[in-house]
């Protein structure tokens, strides 16, 4: 097989791996109303419940940098992903509390290890293309989101259980995953860690840091908190509660799809720039909305904005750490939850104790602070691999070279 073969072959079942995990997550949050009835989890113990997922998702992703020194990320991903597809039946198949508190625990242990070993093979792969392909990932991603969150739909129209509503999705993913994680690409002699961790990294990571935890703490208001705002403050259906997060989704997926090609004409810090002052103005749009149809508007902008930012900070960070990367991608990734700790008991305890209304506006605020910070994506435009823009032609050049390989 030759290397380009490997590479496509490689990059398609990542992507397939990425959209597995859209479906997944997205028939989690879209049903979290249903999820807090089947159990009988009060308001006021919902965002426990929430918060322990990231929580737990972070410790594993720590283990995840250390584990990936001895184990291949590709092999990581290819077991972490049908636990996290095993644990959403659980979800779906328990009757008490006990029974969705371990089931979310493994949920979020095993979407740690793969939300790190994913975005390290991510980044591997882009470095070996030599040109951006990240958003195409996180795309994928996307639709997968929008498919789980049209069948989430559909469980409420039909009013199924959830155990019902979650079985076809893991009776299909399931054996795909596992048939495509065969294909995997990894890079030899450590995945991007070769040349170790450089002097003073956590200070020139920072900056990543703070970007992708105020990302997440957007992504998290409307994952967790989307349903409930429709439903409880502009008054509309639990069917159409489940909506906000598909439309979401779908303006994701269309900023995603062509958001490579921008970064490959503008740079990753004009849109990332861009995408944060729409992911605003989306916020504000949602706090103000007199209806449900007004607050449909607020997150379409908020996915057309937010959706830039987390994949080019992954980028970001396998450029600055090219011998590194696989470090860096997981360090980082403790932050995707550390947005989504701090966001969801935020909004909810500012929620509760004045108005969902005014929760909206914190989000607001903090994912602003990227524009502060955009200057951390590299003021150079996409480039990728070790001080050059690598042609088409040259996408073999690193691979089997250990840190610089795929």
């Amino acid at each position: 097989m030759t290397v380009d073969v490997r590479l496509r072959r490689g990059r398609g079942a990542l992507g397939f791996g990425f959209f597995a995990q859209g479906v997944a997550f997205a028939l989690l949050v879209t049903r979290i109303p249903a999820i807090q009835d089947q159990y009988g989890i009060s308001d006021g113990l919902l965002p426990a419940f929430l918060a322990a997922v990231p929580i737990l998702a972070g410790v594993s992703s720590v283990a995840t940098e250390h584990l990936v020194k001895r184990i291949a990320p590709g092999t990581v991903l290819r077991w972490a992903q049908p636990v996290v597809l095993l644990a959403l039946l659980g979800v779906g198949a328990g009757t008490r509390m006990w029974h969705v508190a371990v089931a979310l625990g493994v949920f979020g242990l095993a979407v740690g290890a793969l939300d790190a070993s994913m975005n390290m093979l991510g980044v591997s792969l882009q470095r070996a293309y030599g040109r951006s392909i990240m958003l195409g990932f996180h795309a994928a991603y996307s639709l997968g989101g929008i498919l789980g969150a049209s069948a989430a739909w559909a469980g409420a129209h039909w009013h199924l259980a959830l155990f019902t509503g979650y079985l076809p999705a893991v009776l299909v993913l399931l054996p795909m995953v596992l048939v495509g994680s065969r294909s995997y690409v990894d890079a030899a002699g450590g995945g991007g860690a070769a040349e170790g961790w450089p002097a003073g990294g956590g200070k020139l990571l920072l900056p990543l840091c703070l970007v992708m935890a105020c990302a997440y703490i957007g992504d998290s208001t409307v994952a967790n908190w989307s349903a409930k705002y429709l439903q409880d403050v502009l008054g509309s259906s639990e069917q159409l509660a489940t909506v906000p997060y598909n439309v979401y989704m779908v303006t994701t997926l269309i900023g995603r799809a062509v958001g490579d090609l921008g970064v490959r004409r503008f740079g990753a810090v004009a849109v990332v720039r861009g995408g944060t002052v729409v992911a605003a103005g989306g916020f504000a749009v949602v706090a103000a909305a007199p209806g449900a149809w007004t607050g449909m508007l607020g997150f379409t902008l908020l996915g057309i904005g937010l959706c830039v930012i987390v994949p080019q900070t992954f980028a970001a960070a396998g450029r600055l750490f090219p011998g590194a990367s696989d470090t860096a991608v997981a360090r980082l990734n403790i932050f995707n939850y550390v947005g989504f700790l701090i966001g969801s008991p935020l909004v909810g305890g500012i929620g509760d104790a004045w108005s969902y209304r005014g929760a909206m506006l914190v989000p607001m605020v903090l994912v602003l602070v990227t524009l502060v910070q955009a200057r951390s994506f590299g003021p150079e435009r996409a480039r990728y691999g070790v001080g050059h823009e690598r042609r088409a032609g040259d996408r073999a050049v690193d691979v089997g070279r250990g840190g610089n390989g795929v």
